[in-house]
């Protein structure tokens, strides 16, 4: 039986590359390069501008024995170098605005600091805006295995193939779900249990847009559930907490599910309610 399941295996890994990178290899690169750009960016002012290219080198060199994996090796030394040299200085500048809204965003937030160290959202998103990167340039398997390690790691699924604007806060975010032609515009603020998602899951439709389009300036509630790739939530809409959207809203709209909760006296219940959890 071992010998037959081998020769499965080995027929069915053909087209596999030739030396994988697992999705933990994956999440350790992208949470080492976040804690060295802002966890770790109070060392910076101890190191000489030499030292800390030396170690961003390091980073490079990373990148580059990832993509090796997936694309042809020239291609793959482009890329991590395109990225560490052009990219990244801009990218940090879009997270940096993100982790600000957070803090505009949260009475609760006391720093940029804070939302930077210990928020999910902060994270998700980052980490999302080094694989859309990826996933613009046709990596394949690369910028998924990067958003995966995010959703393991906080609750949220990003897809990368998502266009995310500037200025984006996903409060507490934990079951956050962003489909993979979902257009967020800039300055959009998100709460937890929200689904940006499609009206249908066919495989024929893997190439059309499935998920909805979100204006700017939107807040979208807790629970909230957006459906369609004709659906646009105008900008400066507030989408309320457990609403159900298949259809597109105008700008400056006030959408909310209402639900009704009756309270009364225990004395006058004919039974004992028993809840057992």
């Amino acid at each position: 039986m071992t010998a037959s399941l081998y020769k499965v295996v080995r027929e069915r890994s053909q087209g596999f590359g030739s030396s994988l990178p697992s999705k933990k290899e994956a999440g350790e690169f992208i949470s080492a390069l976040l804690e060295f750009l802002f966890a770790r960016s109070y060392q910076t002012q101890k190191q000489t501008e030499h030292k800390w290219q030396k170690q961003l080198k390091k980073f490079q060199d990373r990148l580059f024995s990832l993509l090796v994996a997936f694309i042809e090796k020239e291609h793959a030394r482009k890329i991590s170098t395109a990225f560490f040299q052009d990219e990244l200085p801009h990218l940090f500048e879009v997270m940096w605005q993100d982790a600000e809204a957070g803090y505009k965003g949260d009475p609760a937030a006391e720093s940029v600091q804070e939302v930077i160290l210990a928020y999910p959202g902060f994270y998700a998103v980052a980490t999302y805006r080094i694989a859309h990167y990826l996933f613009t340039l046709k990596i394949p398997t690369l910028p998924r295995l990067l958003s995966e390690h995010a959703h393991e790691v906080t609750g949220i699924d990003i897809h990368p193939g998502a266009q995310i604007g500037k200025s984006f806060f996903m409060d507490h975010g934990t079951g956050i779900v962003i489909g993979g032609t979902t257009i967020i515009q800039d300055n959009v603020k998100i709460y937890q249990g929200v689904t940006l998602g499609a009206l249908s899951v066919e495989k024929s439709l893997a190439s059309t847009k499935r998920h909805p389009t979100i204006e700017e300036g939107v807040v979208i509630y807790a629970g909230a559930t957006i459906l369609g790739g004709n659906t646009v939530i105008g900008r400066n809409a507030t989408i309320g907490g457990n609403t159900w959207l298949v259809e597109s809203v105008p700008p400056y709209s006030i959408v909310y599910h209402k639900s009704e909760v009756k309270v009364r006296p225990s004395k006058e219940l004919d039974g004992v309610i028993d809840f057992i959890i």
